[in-house]
């Protein structure tokens, strides 16, 4: 993966820009030490590493607004990093770059249950941001599969979304306003604790931008009630195909189940061998939930099952009890755990209309034979996001570069058939090449025209999201 070289004047400098940054930051809050800055080498797409100049870690917006001022007054590109759970390589460094660390600004700062919303500050992970206010029975509704781990302010960048996103939406669906720190230091707020926002939906191109225009410091976040019930059903099927159109008529029905999770055989048995949830031994696996009382969880799962018969599922079984539907979904947070105890892979993230899944699936496992590299399947079909965990030998010459190829065309294909390059994970630079095979280039031109009003310099996160050949000479204007 090419990356730019690294600015000379600023490796040269590093002796005096590290004194300034340790002149507005507490002696904790900077790491400099090369063998230190390792560990913020990569994220995790771990594939790729490249230490930093140095890192910074502040705690409060005033902090960053410093640490941003100095690095614009001294020409360092600067990377923002939440919990660096990045699978496609959004916080990778660059050698003369700041990466900059929200992992310390991690507070509650206001909790309205009357207004349902809660204001936090942007390093606190995404969990625990239901963690604050489950207690008076509200929770917050993207739940990515890292959500133990990531960070809010990685879900602002990357557009975030989760098993539940089909019914509630991804993370811009849920994000009301944001304290933002753009690269020369200005603090400014965008929305707020109110439905809507007058003016230019600057949120709306915010949420999305990993890391392109400013450093998200504090979120405002709608939070919900907690439904009466929720109850997830398992769906077993003889291939990956009839499992997908099964997804395809669910949809196409009408009906709204919170959460629609499919699983392949070999992501099956790994995390069954993990976390033990009760998954039947089939080709393709359905974790369908639906939410509600009791009398509308029956009617919906009464619907759901009459259009499942038509595919002759080989498995059925609804959950019995609260700690059932808990074993269910521990086995589907813990699938991208699961398959990296058994192999190294590559996690992509395309999205498809639904109703392309079956042959979306169906040319996938065409194309792994091709290959001649295993493919586990395990993503959220009710959107039609996509997460192929293409399996490889990290140890093997060639296995990395066969894997990255067939990953660019699984992504293609996904084009192909209407959809688009990523759904949550973002582009970094794992897709960052393919960008042309989506947007034409007076698409790109308008994307960076947006970057060249936030960011003149083109000093945040180098290097991501617009192919090199394309940016070429942006940051030097």
């Amino acid at each position: 993966m090419d990356m730019p070289p690294p600015d000379a004047a600023v490796l040269a400098g590093k002796e005096r820009i590290v004194a300034r940054l340790a002149g507005v930051l507490p002696a904790d809050a900077l790491v400099a030490d090369p063998a230190e800055t390792r560990a913020y080498e990569c994220d995790a797409l771990t594939a790729y590493r490249c230490p930093p100049l140095c890192a910074v870690l502040p705690r409060s917006t005033q902090e960053v607004s410093a640490v941003l001022k100095i690095c614009h007054e001294e020409g360092v590109p600067v990377v923002p990093r939440g919990s660096g759970t990045s699978l496609a390589g959004g916080a990778l460094p660059t050698a003369d770059c700041v990466i900059l660390g929200v992992a310390r600004l991690n507070a509650v700062l206001e909790a309205d249950y009357q207004n349902r919303f809660i204001r936090v500050q942007t390093g606190r992970t995404n969990l625990s941001v239901t963690g604050a206010v489950e207690e008076e029975d509200f929770f917050y509704a993207p739940d990515p599969s890292s959500q133990l781990a990531c960070a809010i302010a990685g879900n602002i960048g990357m557009n975030s979304g989760g098993a539940h996103c089909l019914k509630y939406g991804v993370t811009t669906n849920n994000l009301m306003g944001v304290t933002m720190v753009m690269m020369d230091g200005t603090v400014v707020e965008i929305g707020g604790a109110h439905l809507d926002a007058p003016g230019l939906d600057l949120l709306g191109v915010i949420c999305g931008s990993e890391g392109q225009l400013g450093v998200v410091t504090e979120a405002t976040l709608r939070i919900l009630r907690k439904p009466e019930g929720a109850r997830p059903v398992l769906m077993g099927f003889d291939a990956n195909e009839v499992a997908g159109a099964c997804v395809s008529d669910i949809i196409k029905a009408g009906v709204l189940p919170v959460a629609i999770e499919f699983m392949d055989r070999p992501c099956i048995r790994a995390t069954e061998a993990f976390a033990h949830a009760g998954y039947p031994d089939c080709e393709a696996l359905l974790i369908i939930e639906v939410e509600g009382s009791e009398a509308e969880i029956d009617e919906q799962l009464g619907l759901i099952k009459q259009i499942a018969a038509r595919h002759n599922p080989v498995a059925l079984r609804e959950s019995q009890s609260e700690e059932e539907s808990k074993k269910i979904w521990l086995g589907r947070k813990s699938a991208f755990g699961a398959m990296g105890q058994i192999n190294d892979y590559m996690c992509l993230d395309g999205t498809i209309p639904v109703s392309a899944l079956p042959e979306v699936l169906r040319r996938i496992g065409e194309m792994s034979r091709d290959y001649g590299l295993d493919v586990a399947n395990v993503f959220h079909a009710g959107d039609g996001n996509m997460h192929p965990l293409i399996l490889f030998d990290a140890n093997k010459p060639g296995d990395l570069e066969r894997c990255e190829a067939f990953g660019a065309d699984i992504l293609k294909l996904c084009v192909e058939v209407g959809g688009c390059l990523t759904g949550e994970h973002g582009v970094g630079i794992e897709k960052r090449d393919l960008m042309v095979v989506q947007f034409a280039p007076e698409d790109l031109e308008a994307q960076m025209r947006v970057k060249d009003v936030f960011d003149p310099k083109w000093l945040l996160n180098p290097a991501k999201v617009f192919p090199l050949a394309v940016s070429a000479g942006r940051r030097a204007a």
